[in-house]
């Protein structure tokens, strides 16, 4: 079954091009199913090859499957070749499976959307290109899916292109990640140069893993670098973070699927893919780590105060990155990808769940207008909770194992200082969470009376993607539990073949059982605390035993200033624009106005100077040539009609002629005697 790897990208290319070309002329019940079929089918793919690669011995869990030769250039040859090894099958599994699930929820939400067959076409490429950088065995397959899946974020995230904002956020989601993806290239290029220095010019992984440690260090660190330029503008960190949050423009389902499940995480991917070249470049690991936790940070403070259900969720993806990097860049790779299967599980839940809020309270999205939903979609309510509870990090949901492996493999690192800023971070995290939920759910509804006699339960097809992610956001999280295994969690056995030194920190933590028991209870802790804080403000029943000091609008009176800074989100995107957009943008104009004033000018005055030459010479041409070839002409005709007279054709008289010419002769003859 292994060798059926092609298919699993090769079935949602399928349904794409299928909706593409034929999907207008069919029912959007046969969209919507031939859509997620594709999905849905690649998924059993996906399922089937796990269960064969768990049946391999460890060390020969990595099966490399050659499509075909992609190209040769001199003595380079690359292959349209699949990686399937235990990162790449955890990433296939997560793609297919979440995928699956909001390809049938989409088929709900967009149901009366008169584009649905280009959403779900879109929908299919996404997915294509997503499992074509997560399945390749080499950098350039992994680039054309990069780029791919930047291609189809824009049009996702564009997808209502009739409303401008969403037209501007796909642009702007376009354009941000582009910048990322030049020093992506840039760190291609000089892997590929510095390894052709050393004689062994290739762009597969294990090649390239070969020869690292042959790389000079001070190379390998600036190749690493280049390359975490590419993820952060593509999994959303501090300073090209700004694009994820105006992509909530998009339909919730591309929310659900881009900003979960698939693109944001590709840059985690990416590094712990590279974990080889990041392993030798530990200055790199630093800088990773320092901006995955301060984008934590950064991005969980401004969720403290958006009132947009989506925007909470689109700054806690940005913060939760952020711990994926801190885990990467300190040589937690196995925590790093444990903790983005268990996001994908309950922030796809979470984006879906909005999405059903959203559907209830017809396109409302305020949460300042919404409350007491729980009576009326108590299934959606409920999972929503789950979800809540699972990146608050309330045990023994997925999220708190995943988060709590992160922290405490920063402390036993003697990263303190990452470990005490993501301890606060989940303390945020946990409250800004809960804050959504008692505002959503819980209290009288805020709705207008017309919304209101119009919330209802979504329905079956997107309540049940909702109960399973619900269930996998609680239960995900089992495989990472520490203590159980003698040889680390099951992850850490199961990711040893990619992730070589990953078991060293697991043997450390035997020691010191007790240690991390007691940081466990440190961060369950911290998230009930900010669970009770949230309670105290948001939610009535507890409103009641407050201080007066903990009412919102009081808070937000007390602390204007810092709730001003948080809700305009530290003025970033205005620094931006004064920095940035519009010194490009009076640049373009002054641009414009060099092109319209001098080149066009140039130009211009070319022409009009040739098409005065050419009159000029037009006139001349007239005037002077034709003029003097037709006075000959005339002169030679006028001379033409005297002698012409001449001419009689009377042989008297050219007798005459030539008598008098010979009298006129003699008599000049004898004259000049």
């Amino acid at each position: 079954m292994v060798e059926l790897v092609w298919l699993i990208p090769l079935l949602p290319l399928i349904g794409s091009v299928a909706n593409g070309v034929f999907g207008s002329r069919l029912s959007k019940g046969t969209v919507g199913v031939i859509g997620s079929a594709a999905v849905g089918l690649s998924f059993l793919i996906a399922v089937s090859i796990f269960w064969r690669i768990m049946t391999l011995p460890a060390d020969a869990r990595s099966i490399e499957i050659v499509a075909y030769n992609w190209l040769t250039s001199g003595g380079m040859s690359i292959d349209a070749a699949f990686l399937i090894d235990p990162l790449s099958t955890l990433m296939i599994l997560i793609v297919t499976g979440v995928g699956f699930l909001i390809h049938v929820y989409s088929s709900g939400y967009m149901h009366h959307d008169k584009g649905l067959w280009r959403f779900f076409s879109y929908l299919n490429l996404f997915i294509f290109f997503m499992l074509m950088l997560v399945l390749g065995a080499n950098y350039l397959i992994m680039f054309l899916g990069w780029e791919g899946v930047g291609l189809c974020s824009y049009l996702l995230i564009g997808f209502w292109y009739e409303k401008k904002s969403a037209g501007d956020a796909g642009k702007k989601a376009f354009v941000v990640n582009r910048i990322g993806d030049f020093g992506f290239i840039l760190g291609l290029f000089l892997l590929f140069w510095t390894l052709s220095d050393l004689g062994a010019a290739s762009l597969n992984y294990k090649d390239v893993f070969a020869a690292a440690h042959q790389i000079p260090p001070v190379t390998l660190t600036l190749i690493t670098l280049l390359f975490f330029v590419g993820a952060v503008g593509k999994s959303a960190q501090i300073p090209l973070f700004v694009w994820l949050p105006d992509a909530m423009e998009g339909p919730t389902p591309v929310s659900a699927l881009i900003h979960a499940a698939t693109m944001v995480t590709a840059g985690v991917y990416m590094v712990a893919r590279n974990n080889v070249l990041y392993s030798l470049a530990p200055y790199t690991g630093e800088v990773v780590a320092i901006i995955g936790i301060g984008t934590a940070l950064f991005a969980a403070t401004i969720g403290l105060v958006q009132n947009d259900i989506k925007k909470v969720l689109a700054y806690s993806t940005v913060s939760q990155l952020g711990y994926m990097f801190a885990a990467v860049g300190i040589g937690a790779y196995t925590a790093g990808v444990f903790h983005l299967m268990t996001h994908a599980f309950f922030k796809g839940l979470m984006f879906l769940g909005s999405g059903s809020v959203i559907h209830a309270m017809s396109g409302e999205q305020d949460m300042r207008k919404m409350g007491g939903l729980h009576g009326h979609m108590k299934i959606t309510s409920i999972t929503f909770i789950i979800g809540a509870l699972a990146i608050a990090g309330i045990p023994p949901l997925a999220g708190f194992w995943s988060k709590d492996e992160i922290l405490w493999e920063a402390f036993e690192k003697g990263h303190v200082g990452i470990w005490a800023v993501g301890l606060l971070t989940a303390g945020m995290t946990a409250f800004y969470m809960f804050r959504q939920v008692f505002m959503t759910f819980t209290g009288k509804c805020r709705a207008d009376e017309h919304t209101k006699h119009h919330i209802h339960e979504s329905p079956g097809s997107m309540t049940v993607p909702l109960i399973v992610l619900a269930v996998l956001a609680a239960i995900g999280g089992l495989v990472g539990i520490p203590f159980i295994f003698a040889d680390g969690t099951a992850l850490h056995q199961y990711f040893a073949p990619v992730f070589s030194h990953g078991a060293h920190a697991v043997v450390a933590a035997e020691a010191g059982h007790g240690l991390e028991i007691l940081l466990m209870a440190v961060s369950v802790a911290v998230g009930v605390s900010g669970i009770s804080i949230a309670a105290l403000m948001y939610y009535a029943p507890a409103r009641k035993y407050a201080p007066d000091f903990l009412a919102p609008e009081k808070m937000a009176e007390t602390l204007a200033p810092a709730h001003r800074l948080l809700y305009n989100k530290y003025y970033i995107d205005e620094l931006y624009d004064y920095l940035i957009v519009n010194p490009i943008k009076r640049l373009c104009r002054y641009c414009l106005d060099f092109d319209l004033g001098v080149i066009d000018g140039i130009v211009n005055g070319a022409g009009w100077l040739t098409r005065f030459t050419a009159w000029v010479s037009h006139k001349f041409d007239i005037y002077i040539v034709d003029g003097l070839v037709n006075s000959a002409a005339t002169f030679v005709s006028f001379n033409s009609l005297v002698w012409r007279r001449m001419q009689t054709g009377y042989l008297q008289h050219y007798a005459l002629i030539f008598v008098i010419g010979l009298i006129l002769i003699v008599g000049g003859a004898l004259l000049s005697r």
